[in-house]
């Protein structure tokens, strides 16, 4: 009798915050793989404006309906945190056309990393196509109503974050 190999997928980012999009792509990969790692990186080149654990919090509490999905942070290179994952699966979302070209120039660099590892690409459901982290941020810094492109907890993360 021979045991199956659980599909791990692992869908890497800064959630600088976690947005309905992603959250949308997350619902779906959960239903698609046994487990799906949420792997918030910690990314202090781009500066995120919430710290790491705010943004793991956050995606916590926004997938905590999804059984099989684990919230983890992680400072190290994808690749490696894959294998420490027993994971061979990156989800990836693309929005736009102009997301294609930089997500296959990564899905490329990871495969030369570890020829094992494959990218699996989502496109967001249509209401969520137009929503980026970016764009989150900025209307929440000018005082906008973030409220249908985010979790409720995540618009009031943000409207403390930004309000204090």
């Amino acid at each position: 009798m021979t045991t199956r190999k659980l599909n791990i997928a692992v869908y890497p980012g800064t959630f600088d915050p976690i947005t309905n999009g992603h959250f949308d792509l997350i619902e779906r990969g959960a239903r698609m793989f046994d487990k799906v790692v949420i792997a918030v990186a910690a990314s202090p080149g781009k500066s995120p404006n919430l710290d790491l654990e705010t943004r793991m919090a956050l995606v916590k509490a926004v997938c905590a309906s999804l059984p099989n999905v684990e919230v983890i942070g992680f400072s190290t290179l994808l690749t490696t945190m894959m294998h420490e994952q027993g994971a061979t699966i990156i989800l990836r979302g693309l929005r736009a056309v102009s997301d294609f070209e930089y997500e296959l120039q990564l899905a490329n660099m990871n495969r030369a990393q570890n020829p094992e590892l494959e990218s699996v690409f989502l496109t967001p459901a249509v209401e969520n196509s137009y929503i980026s982290s970016t764009i989150v941020r900025e209307i929440a810094k000018l005082g906008g109503d973030i409220s249908p492109l985010v979790h409720p907890q995540v618009a009031e993360a943000l409207r403390k974050h930004y309000t204090s």
